[in-house]
């Protein structure tokens, strides 16, 4: 599935001597004694090495704060000279990226409502062609892992080496705790096909509040990811956007004293340990696989008797019990129900193509 993406690794462009690596800054730009004095506070916190703001804001409604735009790259690079951060912007046309860098703005990044359109990302990557400039691309809003490995390979295409993928979470129709729900799994795939692609974690849009933001700031580094994007603000309280999911700079200073760096290995004795767990974990999945593929030949066969006795395919009650039955064993068992739920509606749509596919057979 996957093409390889020719990146240059982050610390050969990025001079990286804290971690975890953080990026930081007022969610939008209002003012330019806003911006200076977040800056200069969050200057002094030695993790941080960009400050972020933004300057045009793709709000839902038109009546909204939409940004202050231009003037906002004038104060953001007085912000420059002022406390030696490098900036970065996100852009969503190719007007953005041209103004960004007729202010010498040093990193630029796509957010993830640009991101969902194919369209709007070939466009920013024919601006950017010829240009070194390093760019992160959030994910898209909804859960698709192919749209996302799309954009970042538009902009690579466009000869785009220094490339950074943000995980800000996903929308998600169901109600949580996250205003963008983390689903980790999507971005440790892409971490698995494009294993020298820097990561970055915002705990900031997945959170969507400031008490989850330790959290999911140690689950990112638990995870392996290369750095944090946290909103910062002066004051937050008078933020024009997103003020609830912003601290202050002496806020993040404690946030990030307080994360625990673990190591990625152990001692010899650690590591021997570590290799006998996991030599019993591949011994269960190769029972895991052998058992699902013997329930799935017993599944063909009850689609063959369905079938030769002109019996309906899906019976829900029977479904629903069985459903319900498997879900309590499992909670008894300490296993988690959303995990129980997911795995069993995948087994049961399996399960019923398998049959839908015998009876085809016959029609045909």
């Amino acid at each position: 599935m996957n093409s390889a993406l020719n990146i240059l690794p982050l610390n050969k462009w990025l001079n990286i001597s804290k971690y975890p690596f953080v990026i930081s800054g007022p969610c939008s730009a209002e003012t330019e004694e806003q911006l200076l004095t977040t800056a200069k506070n969050i200057a002094k916190i030695p993790n941080v090495k960009i400050f972020r703001a933004g300057i045009w804001k793709p709000r839902t409604r038109p009546e909204f704060f939409e940004g202050v735009g231009i003037k906002g790259l004038k104060w953001l690079k007085n912000v420059k000279k002022e406390t030696g951060l490098l900036i970065a912007v996100e852009v969503a046309n190719p007007h953005h990226i041209e103004e960004a860098l007729h202010y010498d703005i040093d990193i630029l990044w796509i957010g993830a409502r640009t991101v969902v359109n194919p369209f709007s990302i070939q466009e920013l990557a024919k601006v950017l062609n010829g240009v070194d400039i390093p760019v992160m691309i959030k994910n898209p809003v909804n859960p698709d892992l192919e749209l996302w490995i799309g954009a970042l390979e538009r902009i690579n295409n466009a000869g785009i080496r220094k490339l950074v993928a943000i995980h800000r979470g996903f929308y998600f129709f169901k109600k949580s705790n996250y205003r963008n729900i983390p689903m980790w799994e999507i971005p440790i795939e892409l971490k698995r096909l494009f294993p020298d692609l820097p990561i970055l974690c915002d705990p900031s849009h997945i959170c969507g509040n400031t008490e989850l933001l330790q959290s999911v700031s140690q689950k990112a580094l638990d995870l392996e990811m290369d750095g944090l994007m946290i909103e910062s603000h002066i004051n937050p309280e008078t933020a024009l956007t997103d003020g609830e999911q912003q601290i202050t700079p002496k806020k993040l200073q404690e946030l990030i004293a307080g994360l625990t760096v673990r190591k990625e290995k152990g001692n010899i004795d650690f590591e021997n340990k570590l290799e006998k767990l996991r030599i019993e974990i591949d011994k269960l999945d190769e029972e895991l696989i052998d058992t699902m593929s013997r329930r799935m030949k017993i599944v063909e066969k009850i689609g063959e008797f369905k079938r030769d006795n002109n019996i309906t395919i899906l019976q829900i009650k029977r479904w629903n019990n069985i459903l319900q039955e498997r879900l309590n064993n499992g909670i008894n068992l300490g296993l988690n129900k959303e995990f129980l739920l997911k795995l069993f509606e995948l087994i049961h749509k399996q399960s019923i193509q398998k049959q839908t596919d015998i009876l085809n057979k016959k029609n045909r």
